[in-house]
Formats: C-alpha cells, sequence, structure tokens
C-alpha cells in the first residue's frame, strides 16, 4: 500500500521554496523592493507553503478564498481548506502598492527577506465575521482572536516565492522537516499507515498513551510537534524535544515512531485548527491524525470533543487523513494502569486526570506531580527547565533590588 495522496486536486506536493541559481537571483531582486513586514503567525504560514505542508496553497488567499473559507470550509475552486491564510499590511502602505507589483515579505522578528509575492488584490475584511467563522468567539481575551484584531488593515493577496525557512533548519536539526522528508522516512520504513500526534507540550502519559494505541492500530506514528510560538507559560519547543527524545528512547519500541516538527504558531481554533491539523498531516504523509480532548482548544471557548465531532460535519472526501478518536483518558488507581472512558468502569475518585496544563501549574509552582502523571526521566528534564527560570527571575530582582 501507498502513502496518503498529498492533498489538493492535483495530488501532489507544491513546494514553493526555491533552491539554487533562482534562489539566488530573486533574492537579489528581492533586495529592490518595496517591503511589507509580516507577523511571526504569516512568517510561519509562508514557510508551510516554501516547503509543501500547505499545499496545493500557491500564496495568500484573496477576497473570495478567504470568505470561501470562513463561510463554506473552502476556496473559490472547491479546495477543502478550514482556516483563512492571508498576509496583511497598513492601509498607508497598501495605497502605495499598484495591483500585478511585486514585493518583498519581511520578517518583523528578524528583519530577514522571507519570500517575494506577486500582488493580485488588495481587500479589506469583516475581522468579527473571521474570528466568529474560525474562533467561534470575539473575545479579545482568546489568543487567536488577538491574532486576526490586531492583524493590519488591508490584506493582500498573490502567489509567493519562498526564499527562507527561517531559523527552524538550524535550531532544530534532526527535528524539523519538510513534508518530503517524512514521506522519503515512512517510504524506507516500509510504513503506509501512520499516525500523527500533534503537540505543543511534553508528553505526559495520556500522550504516551494515545501513542501506543496509535502504534498498535497503524504501521507508525510521527509525533509531530509545533515549533513555532505558543501563548505565554507554554514550554518552549527546545525542553519539548528533550523531554519526547528522552520518553522515546526508554518507553517506545525501537522504529516504532519519529519525531519531527514544523514551524507554525498555534492558533488555538480548536476544531478548526484540528482539520488544519489532518489536512497538513496528509501532505506529510500521515493516513490518521490523533484526536483526543480539547485538540487545539484554550479556555473554555471549545467542548472537550468538538474537535472530534467537526470532522463528521464536513464532506466525506474532503481529507484523506481521518481522525483517530480517542476518549478521556487517565491513571486508573483500581485499574492500576492508563485508561480512558471506554475502558475504565471506576469512578473519578480513582482517576487521576492527566492535562499539559495542569503539569505546567504544578511544575511553575514548584508543587510535588503525583506519581504516574508523567515519566520521571520527563520530569527532571521540565523541572530543571523551570528551576532555571526561577534562578533568572531571582537574579533580575536581585539586580533591581540592588538599583543596577
Amino acid at each position: 500500500m501507498a502513502l496518503v495522496n498529498p492533498h489538493g486536486k492535483e495530488k501532489k506536493l507544491k513546494p514553493l521554496l526555491l533552491t539554487g541559481a533562482a534562489l539566488e537571483k530573486e533574492k537579489k531582486k528581492a533586495k529592490t523592493l518595496t517591503q511589507v513586514r509580516i507577523t511571526s503567525r504569516e512568517a510561519g504560514d509562508l514557510i508551510m507553503m516554501g516547503i509543501g505542508g500547505f499545499s496545493p496553497l500557491e500564496g495568500f488567499m484573496d477576497y473570495d478564498n478567504w470568505k470561501g473559507v470562513c463561510k463554506e470550509y473552502k476556496m473559490a475552486d472547491g479546495t477543502f481548506w478550514p482556516i483563512p491564510i492571508t498576509v496583511s499590511t497598513t492601509e498607508g502602505q497598501s495605497d502605495s502598492i499598484k495591483k500585478g507589483e511585486e514585493v518583498a515579505l519581511v520578517s518583523e522578528e528578524t528583519g530577514e527577506i522571507m519570500a517575494t509575492m506577486k500582488v493580485t488584490e488588495k481587500y479589506r475584511i469583516d475581522k468579527e465575521f473571521e474570528c466568529k467563522s474560525v474562533f467561534r468567539t470575539t473575545n479579545i481575551e482568546h489568543p487567536g482572536v488577538v491574532m486576526v484584531m490586531e492583524q493590519e488593515d488591508v490584506n493582500l493577496a498573490g502567489h509567493v516565492k519562498v526564499l527562507s525557512q527561517g531559523r527552524f533548519p538550524e535550531e532544530y536539526p534532526g527535528v524539523y522537516m519538510t513534508p518530503a522528508d517524512t514521506r522519503m522516512i515512512f517510504e524506507e520504513k516500509g510504513w503506509s499507515t501512520v499516525a500523527a500526534l500533534q503537540l505543543r507540550n511534553p508528553m505526559h502519559r495520556s500522550h504516551e498513551y494515545l501513542a501506543e494505541i496509535a502504534i498498535e492500530t497503524c504501521d507508525g506514528l510521527l509525533i509531530h510537534q509545533l515549533l513555532g510560538k505558543l501563548k505565554p507559560g507554554d514550554i518552549p519547543a527546545d525542553v519539548r524535544v528533550r523531554a519526547i527524545n528522552t520518553l522515546v528512547e526508554h518507553y517506545f519500541v525501537k522504529d516504532t515512531c519519529i519525531q519531527a516538527g514544523y514551524p507554525l504558531d498555534m492558533r488555538y481554533a480548536g476544531p478548526r485548527e484540528a482539520l488544519l491539523h489532518a489536512l497538513f498531516r496528509q501532505n506529510y504523509g500521515c493516513s490518521h491524525m490523533i484526536i483526543g480532548r480539547d485538540h487545539a482548544g484554550v479556555g473554555e471557548y471549545y467542548g472537550p470533543f468538538d474537535a472530534q465531532k467537526i470532522f463528521d460535519e464536513i464532506p466525506k472526501d474532503a481529507l484523506e487523513t481521518k481522525p483517530l478518536k480517542i476518549d478521556w483518558t487517565f491513571y486508573c488507581h483500581k485499574c492500576d494502569g492508563m485508561a480512558s472512558m471506554r475502558t475504565c468502569p471506576h469512578g473519578k475518585e480513582d482517576r487521576l486526570l492527566l492535562s499539559g496544563t495542569k503539569l505546567r501549574k504544578m511544575l511553575s509552582e514548584g508543587e510535588d506531580v503525583p506519581d504516574h502523571f508523567s515519566r520521571p526521566e520527563v520530569l527532571k528534564i521540565l523541572r530543571e527547565y523551570y528551576e532555571g527560570l526561577t534562578e533568572k527571575v531571582e537574579i533580575k530582582t536581585h539586580k533591581y533590588a540592588e538599583g543596577t
């Protein structure tokens, strides 16, 4: 059996990252173009287009595609897509950019020229409409809503030529991978069914249990974690990479899983983001996507299993990658092991409910972590990270007290 096809009507990866002489020529031209500064979220989306993760997109969406995605989960040509992929600029700069003009897209964080884009359209959007459609709320406390409401006033549409993958290849060697990379690995291993485990936290025992179910079900597992920006308080990617590597080394059978990372920022769009996660995992070659409790959620904006239900609401042929739906998982003292609501008959007094949020809270506040919450090798790495944060705060406080 073969791997699932890349997303889109043509069923092939469409990486937009230039190489060789074409790259050097475009870089030289880019220095002469009007510069449009882009946010971390927009840069992540751009890199995903560059490496083929967002195939079949060829650039940032125009108004018709934006509206179609918000309202009906599909672009103007009928291609399924769950979240708008857009780039914006100020009204003043928009007035000076002509339709058909090429511009350079520049990271606002690093100043690096990330891509060139031929502008085909300039348009305004109803930001509240996008937020209601994508996040199901316009509450400014929602981190995804903040991203949309704070973006500039005018969207630019057009095809892009991507010039850089940013910091990710150098910062995460061996972990940061393109869809072509993972597909090659899967084929070399002889895997045709591969489940993706989405992570933005270090793996605790519930994650481990989900991974084991997937390994029992499929040929292999892709532990696929986000390397882009998170909300304040979340554990940074380099710490997560070390923790996951340690867990895999000590508790997984060799050659049953691989760890990789991708360059997006979290949107915290819950159900819609679960669909996007499945879509680009299809491009990475995964036949299944693990969808557990509160996938890509934040706060109380979504029901715990809304991200599972949404897969039943889209057309059956929208995605080749299918959800691997798993119930609420926990450690049961009476079962003496990990279990789910479907497998454990005991009451809540016997259950230790696990979550990344709960683990972060206990570690950050110096609390003892109960047995069975996370593996000791993982906890050692996480405690060292939080102890380092405490030392930094104490040093800063000491310097402030001395007036230095």
